[in-house]
């Protein structure tokens, strides 16, 4: 590896002069790059005898835009089959965000210091949230060239890893400080809300609205229920597939996703009653629309849930629905199932409770939940400790 200086004559007769980097890669082979300046090849040699020892140097010659890796990437996550939605919005993350910044540049040119400065552009007219999308779809563009041979480091995960080494103490400290916890009567209906608007739902909105209130499905989840998923004999529903945004028929989220959830006698009676009326359809949804198709997500909640907040009164100082979202349903069955004891019924044990909501993992359900569970007295634990301890040395 060694820097040189290459004279020659031009065609006019000029003298021309560069300074060239001749240096052997990783693969052992010859590699050449010239610069106008000593002082840009100097400091390029070095870098260049560090990358190759540590066996993160990419050859410019060898590298594609990062424009062109993210079409690659696109490419591999539709013959992924990730849901479209998802597709869309790596499409959306490449063409809008990244492209139009660094979409230019080789991928053997993107440095740490270079992504912070995406990072840094991206952060003078987009929100925190873009930002941190944007930068992980790049991450993940950066991930599926290194696979494929086309660069040696993901600068991506180098700016982070060295961010967690600094912060990590710190950045958990003042996540654990900030992040709120959902709030009955904030983010969760009351039970006596939930009272209010049950006793006054009716029509086709009432057997939708009781599931999503006392089974806790999502709004897919709803979408995509065939009768042929209801055993209204045993009082039980079962959740097999879901209909995204698309009106797209497909799996649950999740294995866990896929559950039998006890129905009340009020539920059953309602299904039984809108059976009979319900719109016929080649697909047997138990929701349809009129025209017996899969029912707008958007339908549920402006026609359905928000309407039914504003008749029985449930709503905030401008007399607007106060829960807008259908996840508010879901929210209150978490928490209904977590405080039945409360109310004279049996007691459900997270694990239950997970199970009922279909998360993939416990954890999920603590994290979101964990801070419902009723809290024993500590009263009597804490007694028994303090008599134990000062209890005479014999």
């Amino acid at each position: 590896m060694s820097v040189r200086r290459r004279n020659w004559t031009n065609a006019d007769g000029s003298q021309g002069e560069a300074w060239v980097v001749n240096y052997t890669d990783a693969d052992g082979k010859r590699r050449l790059k010239s610069f106008e300046r000593k002082r840009d090849a100097d400091a390029y040699h070095a870098k260049v005898a560090v990358d190759v020892g540590a066996g993160i140097h990419t050859a410019e010659s060898r590298s594609i835009t990062i424009a062109a890796a993210g079409e690659r990437w696109i490419k591999e996550a539709e013959g992924a089959r990730l849901e479209r939605s998802t597709l869309e919005q790596y499409q959306r993350h490449l063409n809008l965000h990244i492209a139009p910044l660094i979409g230019t540049v080789r991928l053997a040119q993107l440095t740490v210091p270079a992504a912070r400065d995406f990072e840094n552009r991206l952060r003078i007219d987009r929100s925190p949230v873009m930002v941190r999308k944007v930068l992980n779809s790049l991450g993940s563009i950066l991930a599926d060239a290194q696979e494929s041979g086309l660069v040696a480091q993901n600068v991506v995960h180098a700016l982070r890893a060295s961010r967690r080494a600094r912060r990590r103490d710190r950045t958990a400290h003042a996540e654990g400080r900030h992040k709120r916890r959902l709030e009955v009567g904030i983010d969760i209906p009351t039970l006596d809300e939930i009272r209010r608007i049950v006793a006054l739902l009716t029509g086709r909105w009432r057997p939708l609205l009781l599931i999503a209130i006392f089974a806790g499905l999502r709004g897919s989840e709803l979408r995509g229920l065939r009768w042929t998923d209801a055993d209204l004999k045993r009082g039980a529903l079962n959740i097999r597939q879901r209909a995204d945004r698309w009106r797209k028929i497909g799996p649950p989220k999740s294995y866990a996703g896929r559950r039998t959830i006890p129905l009340l006698p009020l539920v059953t009676n309602a299904l039984r009653e809108w059976k009979l009326a319900c719109p016929k359809g080649a697909q047997d949804l138990m929701f349809p629309n009129g025209a017996g198709q899969i029912e707008d997500h958007g339908n549920i909640a402006t026609r359905g849930w928000g309407p039914a907040q504003v008749a029985a009164g449930v709503v905030n100082d401008r007399g607007e629905a106060k829960y807008p979202g259908l996840h508010a349903m879901r929210h209150f069955f978490a928490s209904w199932c977590i405080n039945r004891k409360v109310d004279g019924g049996l007691e459900l044990s997270p694990k239950m409770v997970q199970e009922r909501m279909g998360h993939a993992t416990i954890a999920m359900t603590m994290d979101t939940y964990g801070h419902l569970f009723p809290r024993k007295d500590d009263s009597a634990e804490l007694a028994a400790a303090e008599k134990a301890l000062l209890r005479p040395v014999s």
